[in-house]
């Protein structure tokens, strides 16, 4: 099982390419995935029917208890067949559903794949929280899925409906399978949860404990996710607008997998909860109700597709009522409609497809002869739509049948269910009818329409589809043996299905319904007319709307009074709120604490806390940003001296990296930034902030204290230093921490270092709203540029101070003496005022003595100081110091290479090496050591966490490269864009050069005068 999902995700990640390659052709491809979970399914179907259940279990967090269990059950069975063989089907169809020259098919089969292959975990996962993930994984895909068609507003529309309505649903259901988990006598484990519900265990431990209200409350919370996500009132309106994705979303989303996760649940959880007071007043009226209204609703439709979306609402509230019963002759008729709905509707959405490609049209009032013309598409949707009215001999008759058996032979509330099913049984005939009638019928009056696009593969998986119907209600006992195994979980006699149970009032019944609606459909004129008269002056669409345009006024108004932009103001609340919180903790929080406390460790540490200190407190009273910035600095490297003197010299070796990178940034920012700050405030407001510090100051110091002072235990960092020889095979705590004892969270530090690199670039490079950006900007080779940037953009003038340009740079080129060799490839694109002989030839000496530096911090940092961090700060250092000499073009001259794609290798090389060892029977980011000897070396002892370090390693050096790329290169170009020569930042030109030299005579001159 867990392998199959695996395949579908792969899958899915490779689409794209294949899509690209293939074209449409792909589609086929993306089916073998299905048909192969299809072809396994099937495969298991002996074992499950004779109840040898397939059980598959993988290790997620096992200090946690977390697993990933799946079980293939009979319901998980039934189910994983309906999502494998209709998402072949579909796929199939989407083949020549879509046109060649269609965009977005790499991206739609991608979203496709994936959604099938969570569908499939949701239903074969016996575990609650990863359930929950799969369920959210659909609600995603789905979203992705009805927005496929992003420049029409009904799409995009439509799909944030979708998720916002089942993901506020399904974080409902998360509350509940938490409070169900935790409670005493509960489980994450679904099979066990619900025997627990079964066998009294819940309630008892939820007695005992808090109360049993706990467990209803528990309960009402799981069922709304269920409600939401199977489109049940008042959820209900969110799927008729989900139709405005492609006929194929409709097909499979919204017939045969995702609406029907919430019928799997209910049905999943009734064996050990239907008999709860708040399950029955949840489930049957608004299932009943959904299915009456809806019903109604697509008796005015004249979409042929809302038709059937407002029929699958409906069919949904007939399918929740029927699973969630909590009686086994209901859960078997609840089982039976559940498969055949999945076949008719899926069938039906297929053939509006074809309907829709072939005429151009889906309005019932301009179809007309489609029929004549496409008998085999006419003769499956009827097939289909006979099933979904419940007319023997179909599938969705011997489901409905075996209902109405059940109900008609019980209490009052059961005849009252059977009379109402009865009634929207009607509707569901007479709408049945008239989408037939509106799709293939020859209108009196209507001239018929032109059909073009004929296929044979499209029509297949319709009438396959139709067949299935068909062969499933001609064998109601084979297909009874089939969904018994779950139907008899629940309580009471067996049910059975049957084509005939003898004469009795479901058969009359039946009559009724098969009369009601014929009699609907020939009145359906004045019944339309009926409806549009009597219009419902209140929608649960309209609530919603209405909820959602309340909630943005409410938060514009809030943003508007808490946001004014001050970020003073922001910072001052967030200090007084932490600083009053935690102050209030530690006084009245009533802990005692021994006060240990020394003052220093050696003498040497006072003086430098003393600098520190000083520094610090300059910077806070410096007006220049460039004095504020350095005074910063000093305390940073002053910190970093602390941890040497404290016996810390890797912490040390990566705090002066880290300051020195700091500092660059500052300085690289403070360059288009006012020299000064602006107005210093009033001295009321300067006594409040330096007050507001120093209570700041003094709360953090005495969290510090308390909390170093309240630890009870042998704190777990003692056993570093043993764990990480023996497990990380390492004498640096340090680094190997990093790298192994606490990977993750280096996986996820780094991760988000890209992310805060991107987000920097995008605010400079992306200058509109399509994103576009030059990706050789700041990364080309200064070869390439030998004509630097254009002063000016006009054609003839351009290529005269070009010319000119190039001249001037070639007479003042700084080259090696005696090799004609130039220090800094990029260096002449500089103004004279910027350009340090001295400068340049230093760091052409130090830069590769640097990069040697930073691989031997890499190489050595798992046994002496250093590391991959380490290494890539240094690394960086070494490219600043070519930016910062060379100019912007200097960094393609020093790596032509984007920053993304180190990065980007650098995620991919961590990544590999945390699930390679699984590939081996390991645990991710296991360790191994390997000991050989080499010529030169000699005995080398090698740690598979150096992989993950070199992986660390690149993300630093492109983030370093990205920074310079962006605050750097970027801002200078922005300078040169600008003009801004008379600051050195500009392309050399020789009439800048004249204009500084008369500026400089002119203010001789005037010292003269």
């Amino acid at each position: 099982m867990v392998q199959i999902f695996i395949a579908f995700m792969v899958v899915a990640l490779a689409m794209p390419v294949v899509m690209k390659w293939l074209g449409r052709e792909g589609f086929f491809v993306a089916s073998i995935v299905p048909l192969v979970g299809l072809i396994w399914t099937i495969a298991q179907g002996p074992r499950v029917l004779a109840g040898d259940y397939p059980v598959q279990t993988v290790t997620w967090v096992a200090e946690l208890g977390l697993a990933g269990d799946f079980r293939l059950d009979t319901l998980s069975w039934i189910m994983s067949l309906l999502v494998n063989g209709v998402g072949a089907l579909v796929l199939i169809y989407s083949a020549r559903y879509f046109s060649r020259k269609a965009s977005g098919l790499g991206r739609f089969a991608g979203f496709f794949v994936a959604f099938a292959g969570a569908m499939f975990g949701l239903v074969t996962t016996d575990n609650t929280l990863i359930m929950y993930i799969m369920w959210e994984l659909t609600t995603v895909f789905s979203f992705l899925l009805i927005g496929h068609y992003r420049g029409r507003r009904a799409s995009r529309r439509a799909a944030m409906e979708a998720i916002i309505v089942t993901t506020a649903g399904g974080l409902a259901m998360l509350g509940g399978i938490i409070l169900l988990g935790e409670l005493p006598g509960g489980s994450y484990s679904l099979t066990e949860l619900v025997q627990a519900g079964a066998d009294g265990t819940l309630l008892e431990g939820a007695r005992a404990s808090v109360g049993t209200g706990y467990v209803a409350t528990a309960v009402v919370l799981v069922l709304l996710g269920a409600l939401s996500k199977s489109a049940i009132f008042p959820f209900h309106f969110w799927l008729p607008a989900a139709m405005a994705a492609p006929t194929p979303t409709s097909a499979y989303l919204h017939a045969a997998a995702m609406v029907k996760a919430g019928v799997y649940l209910v049905a999943r959880m009734a064996p050990g909860f239907a008999d709860q007071t708040v399950w029955t007043w949840v489930i049957l009226p608004a299932g009943l109700f959904t299915m009456i209204i809806s019903g109604y609703r697509a008796l005015r439709q004249n979409d042929t597709k809302l038709i059937l979306a407002y029929g699958t609402v409906s069919q949904l509230g007939f399918m929740m009522v029927l699973v969630g019963y909590g009686t086994a002759e209901m859960a078997l008729a609840g089982l039976a409609v559940l498969t055949a709905h999945a076949l008719f509707k899926s069938c039906l959405f297929l053939c509006v497809g074809i309907v829709d490609m072939s005429t151009g049209t889906r309005d019932l009032r301009e179809l007309s002869g489609v029929g004549r013309r496409r008998p085999f598409l006419a003769v499956a949707a009827g097939i289909a739509v006979l099933s979904m009215a419940g007319i023997p001999p179909f599938a969705g008759y011997v489901g409905k049948e075996a209902a109405l058996h059940a109900l008609t032979h019980g209490s009052t509330q059961d005849m009252v269910v059977a009379w109402v099913i009865v009634v929207g049984s009607v509707l569901t005939l007479a709408y049945g009818l008239r989408f037939w009638w509106g799709c293939f019928w020859d209108k009196p009056g209507v001239e018929p329409i032109e059909l073009k696009n004929k296929s044979r593969i499209i029509l297949t998986p319709p009438v396959l589809l139709a067949i299935a119907s068909l062969a499933l209600g001609l064998v109601p006992s084979w297909w009874e043996g089939l969904l018994k195994g779950h139907a008899n979980l629940n309580p009471g006699e067996p049910g059975h299905l049957t084509l005939w149970a003898g004469f009795g009032l479901p058969v009359i019944m039946t009559g009724l319904i098969i009369a009601g609606g014929i009699i609907l459909f020939v009145i359906r004129k004045p019944f339309e007319r009926f409806q549009r008269r009597v219009a419902v002056p209140f929608s649960a669409e309209g609530g919603y709307r209405r909820t959602i345009v309340g909630l943005e006024n409410l938060a514009g108004d809030i943003t508007g009074r808490t946001q004014s932009g001050s970020q003073p103001m922001y910072l001052t609340i967030t200090l007084i709120v932490m600083a009053a919180a935690g102050s209030t903790a530690l006084i009245f929080g009533g802990t005692s604490i021994a006060a240990d406390y020394r003052w220093y460790d050696t003498v040497a540490q006072v003086p430098v806390v003393i600098i520190a200190s000083i520094a610090a407190v300059l910077a806070a009273r410096a007006r220049r940003r460039l004095k504020a910035v350095l005074l910063l600095s000093l305390s940073g490297y002053c910190v970093a001296l602390i941890y040497e003197l404290h016996g810390a010299p890797d912490l040390a070796l990566t705090q002066v990296l880290v300051e020195t990178i700091t500092l660059v940034v500052f300085v690289l920012v403070l360059r288009r930034l006012p020299a000064y700050f602006s107005n210093r405030p009033m001295a009321t407001s300067r006594w409040f902030r330096a007050s507001l510090g120093v209570v700041v100051g003094v709360c953090v110091a005495g969290f510090a204290f308390f909390a170093a002072n309240a630890r009870q235990h042998r704190p777990i960092s003692s056993d570093f230093a043993s764990e990480a020889y023996d497990f990380g095979y390492g004498q640096n705590v340090v680094n190997v921490t990093l790298v192994d004892i606490r990977a993750w969270d280096t996986m996820g530090e780094i991760s988000v270092l890209v992310a805060c690199a991107i987000g920097v670039a995008s605010l400079l490079f992306i200058r509109d709203r399509k994103a576009r950006t030059d990706p050789l900007r700041n990364i080309a080779r200064p070869g390439m540029h030998d004509r630097v940037w254009r002063v000016k953009e006009t054609d003839d003038h351009t290529k005269v101070l070009d010319e000119q340009n190039l001249k001037y740079v070639q007479d003042h080129q700084v080259r090696e003496p005696g090799r004609n060799k130039l220090w800094l490839p990029a260096a002449n694109t500089l103004a004279a005022a910027r350009r340090s002989v001295i400068f340049e030839v230093g760091t052409r000496l130090v830069y590769h003595t640097m990069l040697i530096g930073s691989l031997f911090l890499l190489f050595s940092g798992h046994n002496l100081p250093g590391g991959g961090f380490a290494g890539g700060l240094l690394a960086g250092i070494a490219l600043t110091l070519r930016y910062l000499a060379g100019g912007r073009y200097e960094l393609g001259a020093a790596i032509p290479m984007h920053p993304g794609v180190l990065m980007g290798g650098g995620l991919m090389v961590a990544t590999t090496a945390a699930l390679f060892p699984i590939l081996l029977g390991g645990s991710a980011l296991q360790t191994a050591a390997f000991e050989f000897t080499l010529p030169v070396f000699g005995d080398v002892k090698f740690a598979t966490a150096m992989v993950f370090d070199v992986g660390v390693y690149l993300v630093v050096v492109g983030l370093v490269l990205e920074i310079l790329r962006s605050m750097g290169a970027e801002i200078d170009r922005h300078g040169e864009i600008e003009g801004l020569d008379d600051d050195g930042m500009s392309v050399p030109t020789p009439q800048s050069d004249r204009r500084k030299e008369a500026v400089t005579k002119r203010d001789a001159m005037e010292g003269l005068k």
